[in-house]
């Protein structure tokens, strides 16, 4: 007996994934661009690991006095080779500060990111804002959500400035 062809039909879902999201949210670009040349990025798509993104802006992005793969003097003293790892390990460390490999999260305490020894501490703000709660909880060094975003695997929250990944 011969089984009919059944066509391919492809999965749907009601949700876009984190990555879906942060191909379409343009005022986030810069991160986004960052964050595909690193191995982690297969985590955005994956509908089975769940992650909450703290995500800034193209405009607190170009406001940072040293930008994540800016070594320019430093390529002129290590070889190529070295260089590109050195810039690898930086750009990881900076994206990977901003990610916290769970979802969803309560805006509040401490949370551990992606980055060993780093973690992100929510504190309520005066203002009170009827949104779900978000607006009115800063990030460090006074760090505000501008957005938040649903998706299938985890939770995208704009941010108005950039995470430092320290010393961790």
């Amino acid at each position: 007996m011969v089984e009919p062809d059944i066509p391919y039909v492809p999965e749907i879902s009601a949700k876009p994934s984190l990555a879906d999201l942060l191909t379409i949210e343009s005022s986030t670009s810069i991160f986004y661009s960052y964050a595909r040349e690193l191995e982690l990025s297969q985590g955005l798509s994956n509908k089975d690991i769940r992650m909450t993104l703290f995500v800034p802006t193209n405009k607190a992005v170009m406001a940072l006095a040293r930008k994540p793969e800016t070594m320019s003097k430093l390529r002129l003293r290590l070889r190529t080779k070295q260089y590109d790892s050195y810039t690898k390990t930086n750009v990881e460390r900076w994206v990977s500060a901003h990610i916290i490999p769970e979802a969803p999260i309560d805006l509040e305490g401490t949370h551990d990111t992606l980055l060993p020894g780093k973690s992100i501490t929510f504190k309520p703000m005066t203002k009170s804002v009827k949104d779900g709660g978000w607006s009115r909880i800063s990030l460090e060094d006074g760090i505000r959500i501008t957005g938040k975003k649903e998706a299938l695997n985890g939770d995208l929250y704009i941010i108005d400035g950039a995470i430092s990944p320290g010393s961790a």
